[in-house]
C-alpha cells in the first residue's frame, strides 16, 4: 500500500503460525481475591496499586466502551490508573528554547505535576504515579505495567496504553526492544519475560497477535495482505474478538522479539517537523495467556483409594485465561506544527479524529453519561473493555518539556485526568477444560488398547509356534515314508532295466545275422531322398525372394507418380507466389521511398528548429536538467508547434510499425532520422507502451548494439532513458541485455552528449529494487565509474542521481530484511567518488551524494568503510551545513544512532 510521506515496509518472512484449537468449556466468572491462585507463590497475597477505588470516584458504571457486563455477573471494582512520564529535552528544543523554562514541573515523592501558564502561575495535577525524565525503563514497567501482567496471569483482563503528542517518547516505553542495551527494554519486551517466566510450555500456551489501526482500516502486520479485518463483538458478554487476526504461539523471547520486527517493519511511519519517525497508525498487541490452575482438589473425601484416583483422573483442569493489549496510540499532533502535507496530512486527520472519538467516550464514562458514543471510531470498539469494560487498565500519559507546546501538554493531562474517573469491574476467567480431560481418557483408552493388542500378539505367536512345531514333525514323517518308497522303487527299476537289455541283446543279434544287405539299400534311399529335398527348399526360397522384388517395384512406381503430381501442384502454387511477391514488393518499395522523403523532410525541419534554438531563438532550452527525459520533453514542448504536428501527422499517416521497421533499414540516414521520430515519440508517456508492445524497445536495443553511429548511439540512449521512466519497462531493459549494450556504448563514446544520456538510462534502471543485483552483475555500477572521468558537470549529475537511486533502493532493501553485507557501492569502489564530490560546486552533484551518504550511512555494516574513506567528515558537514533539512535530519540521526560513528567522532576529537 503506497501512502504519501509514509513507510509500509513489506517482507516475504513469517514466523511459524500455529493454528489454535478451541476448547469446548464451560466459564465462570469469579470476584479478584488475594488468593485468587495459591500455587504461584511469584505474585501470592500482593495488593495491586491497580485494584483499589478511589473514594471519590463512582461505585457503578452506567456505560463503558463495551457495553458493560452482565448485570448478575459478579466483580470487584478497579479504577483506571495514570501514571505520566516527562520526555527531556531533545536536541532542537536545547537549541530554540534555551532562554525558556520548562513548561511543567515534576514533585514525584508528591505525585504531583504542575503545569506553567505563566512565569507567576501554575496549575497542579495528582497522578498515580509521576516519572521524571530521569525514570528508568525498568522502574516505568515495575509502577505501570507489572500489575496488569501479574492480573492477567492469574485469569484478569487487562490493558496498558501510551497516551500523548507525537514524539514525546510512547513508542520508545511501549515497544523499544533494547537490543544495543537491555536496560532500553519496554514494557512489551519485559511483560513478555514475565509471562513467559509464570507459564509452562507442556501445559500452557501464549498467543500473540499484532495489528495496526490505519485510516480506519485494522491491517494484521504479521501478514501485510490480512488489510481488512473484521471486528466482533459477542452480544451477551460484550467481549470483542478479531477472528481474522493472525494468531502466533510463542515459546521462547527470541521468536517474539523477531515478531515484533517483522511487525515494526509493516507498520506506517513518516518524518515530520515533530518527529522523523512518526508513527501514522494505533498498534495493538494482543497476547492470550491460557494457563492450567494446579495444586485444587475437590473438597469430598472417600473411604475407596482406587475411587478416589479414578475421580482425580475424571475431574476435568482448571484452566485461567486472560488477555493482555498494549496500545501504542499514534501521536495526536496540529497540522500547522506538523507541516503535513498530502496524504500525510489525511493520516493525521484519521488519528486526530480516532483519538477524539476515544476522549468523548472517555468523558461520558467519566461524567456517568447514559450514552456512551463507543461506535464512532473502530479505536473505541476495540478499547470498549479497557475503559469501563471488565479489564484492569494502566495508562501512561508522556508529555514534553517545551513550552511552545504547552496547549497539547495540557490536552494530555486533562486527558489523563478523566481517564482517572473512569471505574472497571474486573472480573476471573476460570474454566474447566473438558476436551483436555476427554484427550486424556483417550490416551488411557489408547493405552490399554495397545496393551490387549499386545496380548493378543502374544497368543498368536504361541499358536503359530505350536503349528510350526507340528507341521515339522508332519513333514518329518512325510520324509522318511518318501526315502522307504523311494529305495523300493530303484530296487524294481533296477531288475526291471537288467531283463529289458537281456531281451535287446538277444534281438540284435538276430538282427545282424539276418538283414547285412538290407541295412545298405536303405542307407543309399535315404541319401538320395536328402538331396532332392535340399534343391527343392532351395528353388523355393528363390522363387520368394524374387516375388517380394516385384512387390517393391509396383509400390516404387506408384509412388514416384504420386510425387510427380504433387510436384506439379506446388510449382503451380510457388510460381503464383512469386507473383504475389513481385506486386508486393513494388508496392513496399514505393511507400520506402514516399517514407524516406518524409524522414528526410523531418529530419531538415528538426534541424532547422535545433539551429534556431542554438541561435538563442524563442523557446531557449534550459542549460541543465536533472535527466535526459526532462530536456527531451523541453526539446519537443520549445520547439514550437510545427515540429510536433510533422511527428504527430507522420505516426498518424505512416504508423508505428512501419516507422520502427525503418530501424533496420540499409540507408545510415534513414535508420538516423527514424531513430530520431521513434526518440521524439518516446518522450511522451503516452506513447511509451505503444512502442514497447510493437518491438521499439528491442530494435532501440539491436541499434545501440549493432550502430557504430555517435548519433545513432546518442538518440538510442535517450529513448531508452524515456523507457526507463516506467517500472515495467526497467525489468525489459533488463532481461534483453540493456546494461551490458550501454555500458559498451559508454566505453566507445566520446561525445558528452552520448554519455550523460547513457548515464540518465542507467541512472533510471538503479531505481528498480528487485534489478540491484542483477544490475550490478552486468556491469551497471562500473559503468556508471567509467563515465565520470569525462568531467562534464551534467554528465556527472546523471550519474550522482543514478548512484543516490541505488543507494535509496539499497538501503530500503536492507531495513526490510531483503538484503545483508556491505553496499555493492562499497565492494565496486565508488564510495571515494562519492565523498569526492559530496561537497561540489554543482548543487545537482552535491545533492544527490549527499544523499547517498545518508542512505549508505543507515547500516552499522557499511560505517567502518565509510570512516577510513573520510566520509564522516562529510557527514558531520552535512548534518550541519546542507540546506535540504530532510538530509541534514536524516545525516544527525545517522551519526547519533550508530557506535561505530560515535566512536569516529571521538577519536578524531569532533565535537558533536
Amino acid at each position: 500500500m503506497a501512502s504519501g510521506g509514509g513507510n509500509n515496509r513489506n517482507g516475504t518472512h513469517r514466523n511459524s503460525l500455529k493454528g489454535t484449537t478451541t476448547t469446548s468449556t464451560v466459564s465462570t466468572d469469579k470476584p479478584l481475591s488475594v488468593n485468587s491462585n495459591p500455587s504461584k507463590p511469584a505474585f501470592k497475597n500482593k495488593s495491586s496499586p491497580l485494584t483499589g477505588a478511589s473514594s471519590g470516584l463512582r461505585k457503578s458504571s452506567p456505560g463503558s466502551l463495551g457495553g458493560g457486563a452482565a448485570k448478575d455477573d459478579a466483580g470487584v471494582p478497579g479504577r483506571v490508573r495514570v501514571a505520566v512520564r516527562l520526555r527531556p529535552r531533545n536536541a532542537e528544543e536545547s537549541v530554540a528554547d534555551a532562554d525558556f523554562a520548562d513548561c511543567v514541573e515534576l514533585q514525584p515523592e508528591l505525585k504531583r505535576l504542575k503545569l506553567r501558564k505563566n512565569n507567576w502561575d501554575t496549575d497542579t495535577y495528582e497522578f498515580d504515579e509521576v516519572l521524571t525524565e530521569f525514570a528508568s525503563q525498568k522502574r516505568v514497567y515495575e509502577v505501570v505495567a507489572k500489575p496488569v501482567v501479574e492480573g492477567v496471569l492469574d485469569g484478569y483482563n487487562g490493558t496498558i496504553m501510551a497516551y500523548g503528542q507525537t514524539g514525546t517518547g510512547k513508542t520508545y516505553t511501549l515497544g523499544r526492544l533494547g537490543e544495543e542495551d537491555t536496560a532500553n527494554r519496554g514494557i512489551m519486551v519485559r511483560a513478555m519475560e514475565d509471562i513467559l517466566a509464570e507459564v509452562s510450555p507442556e501445559i500452557d500456551s501464549v498467543l500473540v497477535s499484532y495489528l495496526q489501526l490505519y485510516m480506519e482500516s485494522l491491517q494484521d502486520l504479521l501478514d501485510p495482505t490480512n488489510d481488512n479485518i473484521s471486528i466482533v463483538e459477542e452480544p451477551k458478554s460484550g467481549d470483542v474478538s478479531l477472528p481474522g487476526a493472525t494468531l502466533v504461539e510463542i515459546r521462547d523471547q527470541q521468536s517474539f522479539l523477531e515478531l515484533l520486527r517483522l511487525g515494526e517493519a509493516h507498520r506506517h511511519a513518516a518524518n515530520t517537523k515533530l518527529n522523523t519517525e512518526s508513527s501514522r497508525s494505533h498498534a495493538l498487541l494482543m497476547v492470550h495467556v491460557k494457563r492450567t490452575v494446579k495444586g485444587r482438589e475437590p473438597a469430598h473425601s472417600s473411604d475407596n483409594g482406587n475411587s478416589t484416583s479414578m475421580a482425580r483422573s475424571l475431574r476435568p483442569p482448571l484452566v485461567r485465561k486472560g488477555k493482555l493489549v498494549v496500545v501504542d496510540l499514534a501521536g495526536s499532533e496540529r497540522i500547522d506544527k506538523s507541516g503535513s502535507d498530502g496524504h500525510t496530512r489525511e493520516e493525521a486527520k484519521s488519528i486526530n479524529l480516532s483519538l477524539s472519538a476515544l476522549g468523548k467516550c472517555i468523558n461520558a464514562l467519566a461524567e456517568n453519561s447514559a450514552h456512551v458514543p463507543v461506535r464512532d471510531s473502530k479505536l473505541t470498539r476495540l478499547l470498549r473493555d479497557s475503559f469501563g469494560g471488565t479489564a484492569r487498565t494502566s495508562l501512561v500519559i508522556t508529555v514534553g518539556p517545551s513550552p511552545r507546546h504547552r496547549g497539547e501538554t495540557a490536552s494530555t493531562i486533562m486527558f489523563g485526568q478523566r481517564a482517572m474517573k473512569v471505574e472497571n469491574m474486573l472480573k476471573l476467567k476460570e474454566e474447566f477444560d473438558y476436551k483436555s480431560l476427554a484427550r486424556r481418557l483417550d490416551i488411557q483408552l489408547d493405552k490399554l488398547i495397545m496393551e490387549h493388542e499386545r496380548k493378543q500378539k502374544a497368543f498368536e505367536v504361541e499358536i503359530e509356534r505350536i503349528t510350526a512345531e507340528a507341521q515339522n514333525r508332519i513333514s518329518e514323517a512325510e520324509r522318511n515314508y518318501a526315502d522307504a518308497v523311494e529305495k523300493e522303487r530303484l530296487k524294481y527299476q533296477k531288475d526291471y532295466m537288467e531283463s529289458i537289455k537281456k531281451l535287446e541283446e538277444k534281438w540284435m543279434m538276430n538282427l545282424q545275422n539276418q538283414g547285412n544287405e538290407r541295412k545298405e539299400q536303405m542307407v543309399h534311399i535315404a541319401e538320395e531322398v536328402a538331396e532332392v529335398k535340399k534343391l527343392l527348399s532351395k528353388e523355393t526360397s528363390l522363387r520368394k525372394a524374387a516375388e517380394e522384388e516385384v512387390d517393391n517395384l509396383k509400390s516404387q512406381l506408384a509412388q514416384l507418380k504420386m510425387s510427380e503430381a504433387s510436384a506439379n501442384s506446388e510449382i503451380l502454387k510457388l510460381r503464383k507466389m512469386v507473383e504475389d511477391e513481385v506486386c508486393q514488393k513494388e508496392k513496399l518499395e514505393g511507400e520506402i521511398s514516399m517514407l524516406q522523403s518524409q524522414l528526410l523532410h523531418l529530419s531538415f525541419e528538426a534541424d532547422e528548429t535545433r539551429k534556431r534554438l542554438d541561435r538563442g531563438g524563442p523557446g531557449k532550452v534550459p542549460g541543465r536538467l536533472d535527466s535526459p527525459v526532462s530536456q527531451v520533453r523541453s526539446q519537443l514542448k520549445d520547439s514550437g508547434n510545427g515540429e510536433k504536428a510533422s511527428v504527430a501527422k507522420l505516426f498518424e499517416q505512416v504508423g508505428l510499425q512501419k516507422i520502427l521497421s525503418l530501424l533496420e533499414a540499409e540507408d545510415a540516414d534513414v535508420r538516423i532520422h527514424a531513430v530520431k521520430v521513434v526518440a521524439n515519440l518516446a518522450a511522451e508517456e503516452t506513447n511509451q507502451q505503444k512502442i514497447v508492445e510493437a518491438g521499439g524497445l528491442k530494435s532501440l536495443l539491436m541499434l545501440l548494439g549493432s550502430s557504430e553511429d555517435e548519433t545513432i548511439h546518442r538518440v538510442a540512449a535517450g529513448a531508452i532513458a524515456n523507457l526507463a521512466m516506467n517500472e515495467k519497462n526497467r525489468e525489459l531493459i533488463m532481461s534483453q541485455g540493456g546494461i551490458s549494450l550501454l555500458s559498451t556504448t559508454a566505453s566507445h563514446a566520446k561525445d558528452p552528449q552520448t554519455l550523460r544520456m547513457v548515464a540518465g538510462a542507467i541512472g533510471n534502471l538503479c531505481g528498480n529494487d528487485k534489478l540491484q543485483t542483477k544490475l550490478r552483475g552486468e556491469g551497471g555500477i562500473k559503468a556508471l565509474l567509467e563515465i565520470v572521468k569525462c568531467g562534464h558537470p551534467d554528465v556527472l549529475a546523471q550519474v550522482a542521481r543514478g548512484i543516490a537511486n541505488f543507494a535509496k533502493c539499497e538501503s530500503r532493501a536492507a531495513t526490510q530484511g531483503s538484503k545483508t553485507g556491505r553496499s555493492l557501492l562499497i565492494e565496486d569502489g565508488a564510495l571515494p567518488w562519492i565523498v569526492q564530490n559530496a561537497n561540489s560546486d554543482a548543487s545537482p552533484i552535491r545533492r544527490h551524494n549527499e544523499l547517498a551518504l545518508c542512505h549508505l550511512a543507515q547500516h552499522e555494516v557499511n560505517a567502518k568503510d565509510m570512516i577510513s574513506e573520510g566520509a564522516l567528515w562529510e557527514l558531520v558537514r552535512i548534518s550541519q551545513d546542507c540546506p535540504r533539512e530532510d538530509i541534514r535530519t536524516l545525516a544527525h540521526r545517522t551519526l547519533a544512532s550508530s557506535p561505530d560513528f560515535i566512536a569516529g567522532l571521538k577519536r578524531l576529537r569532533i565535537n558533536y
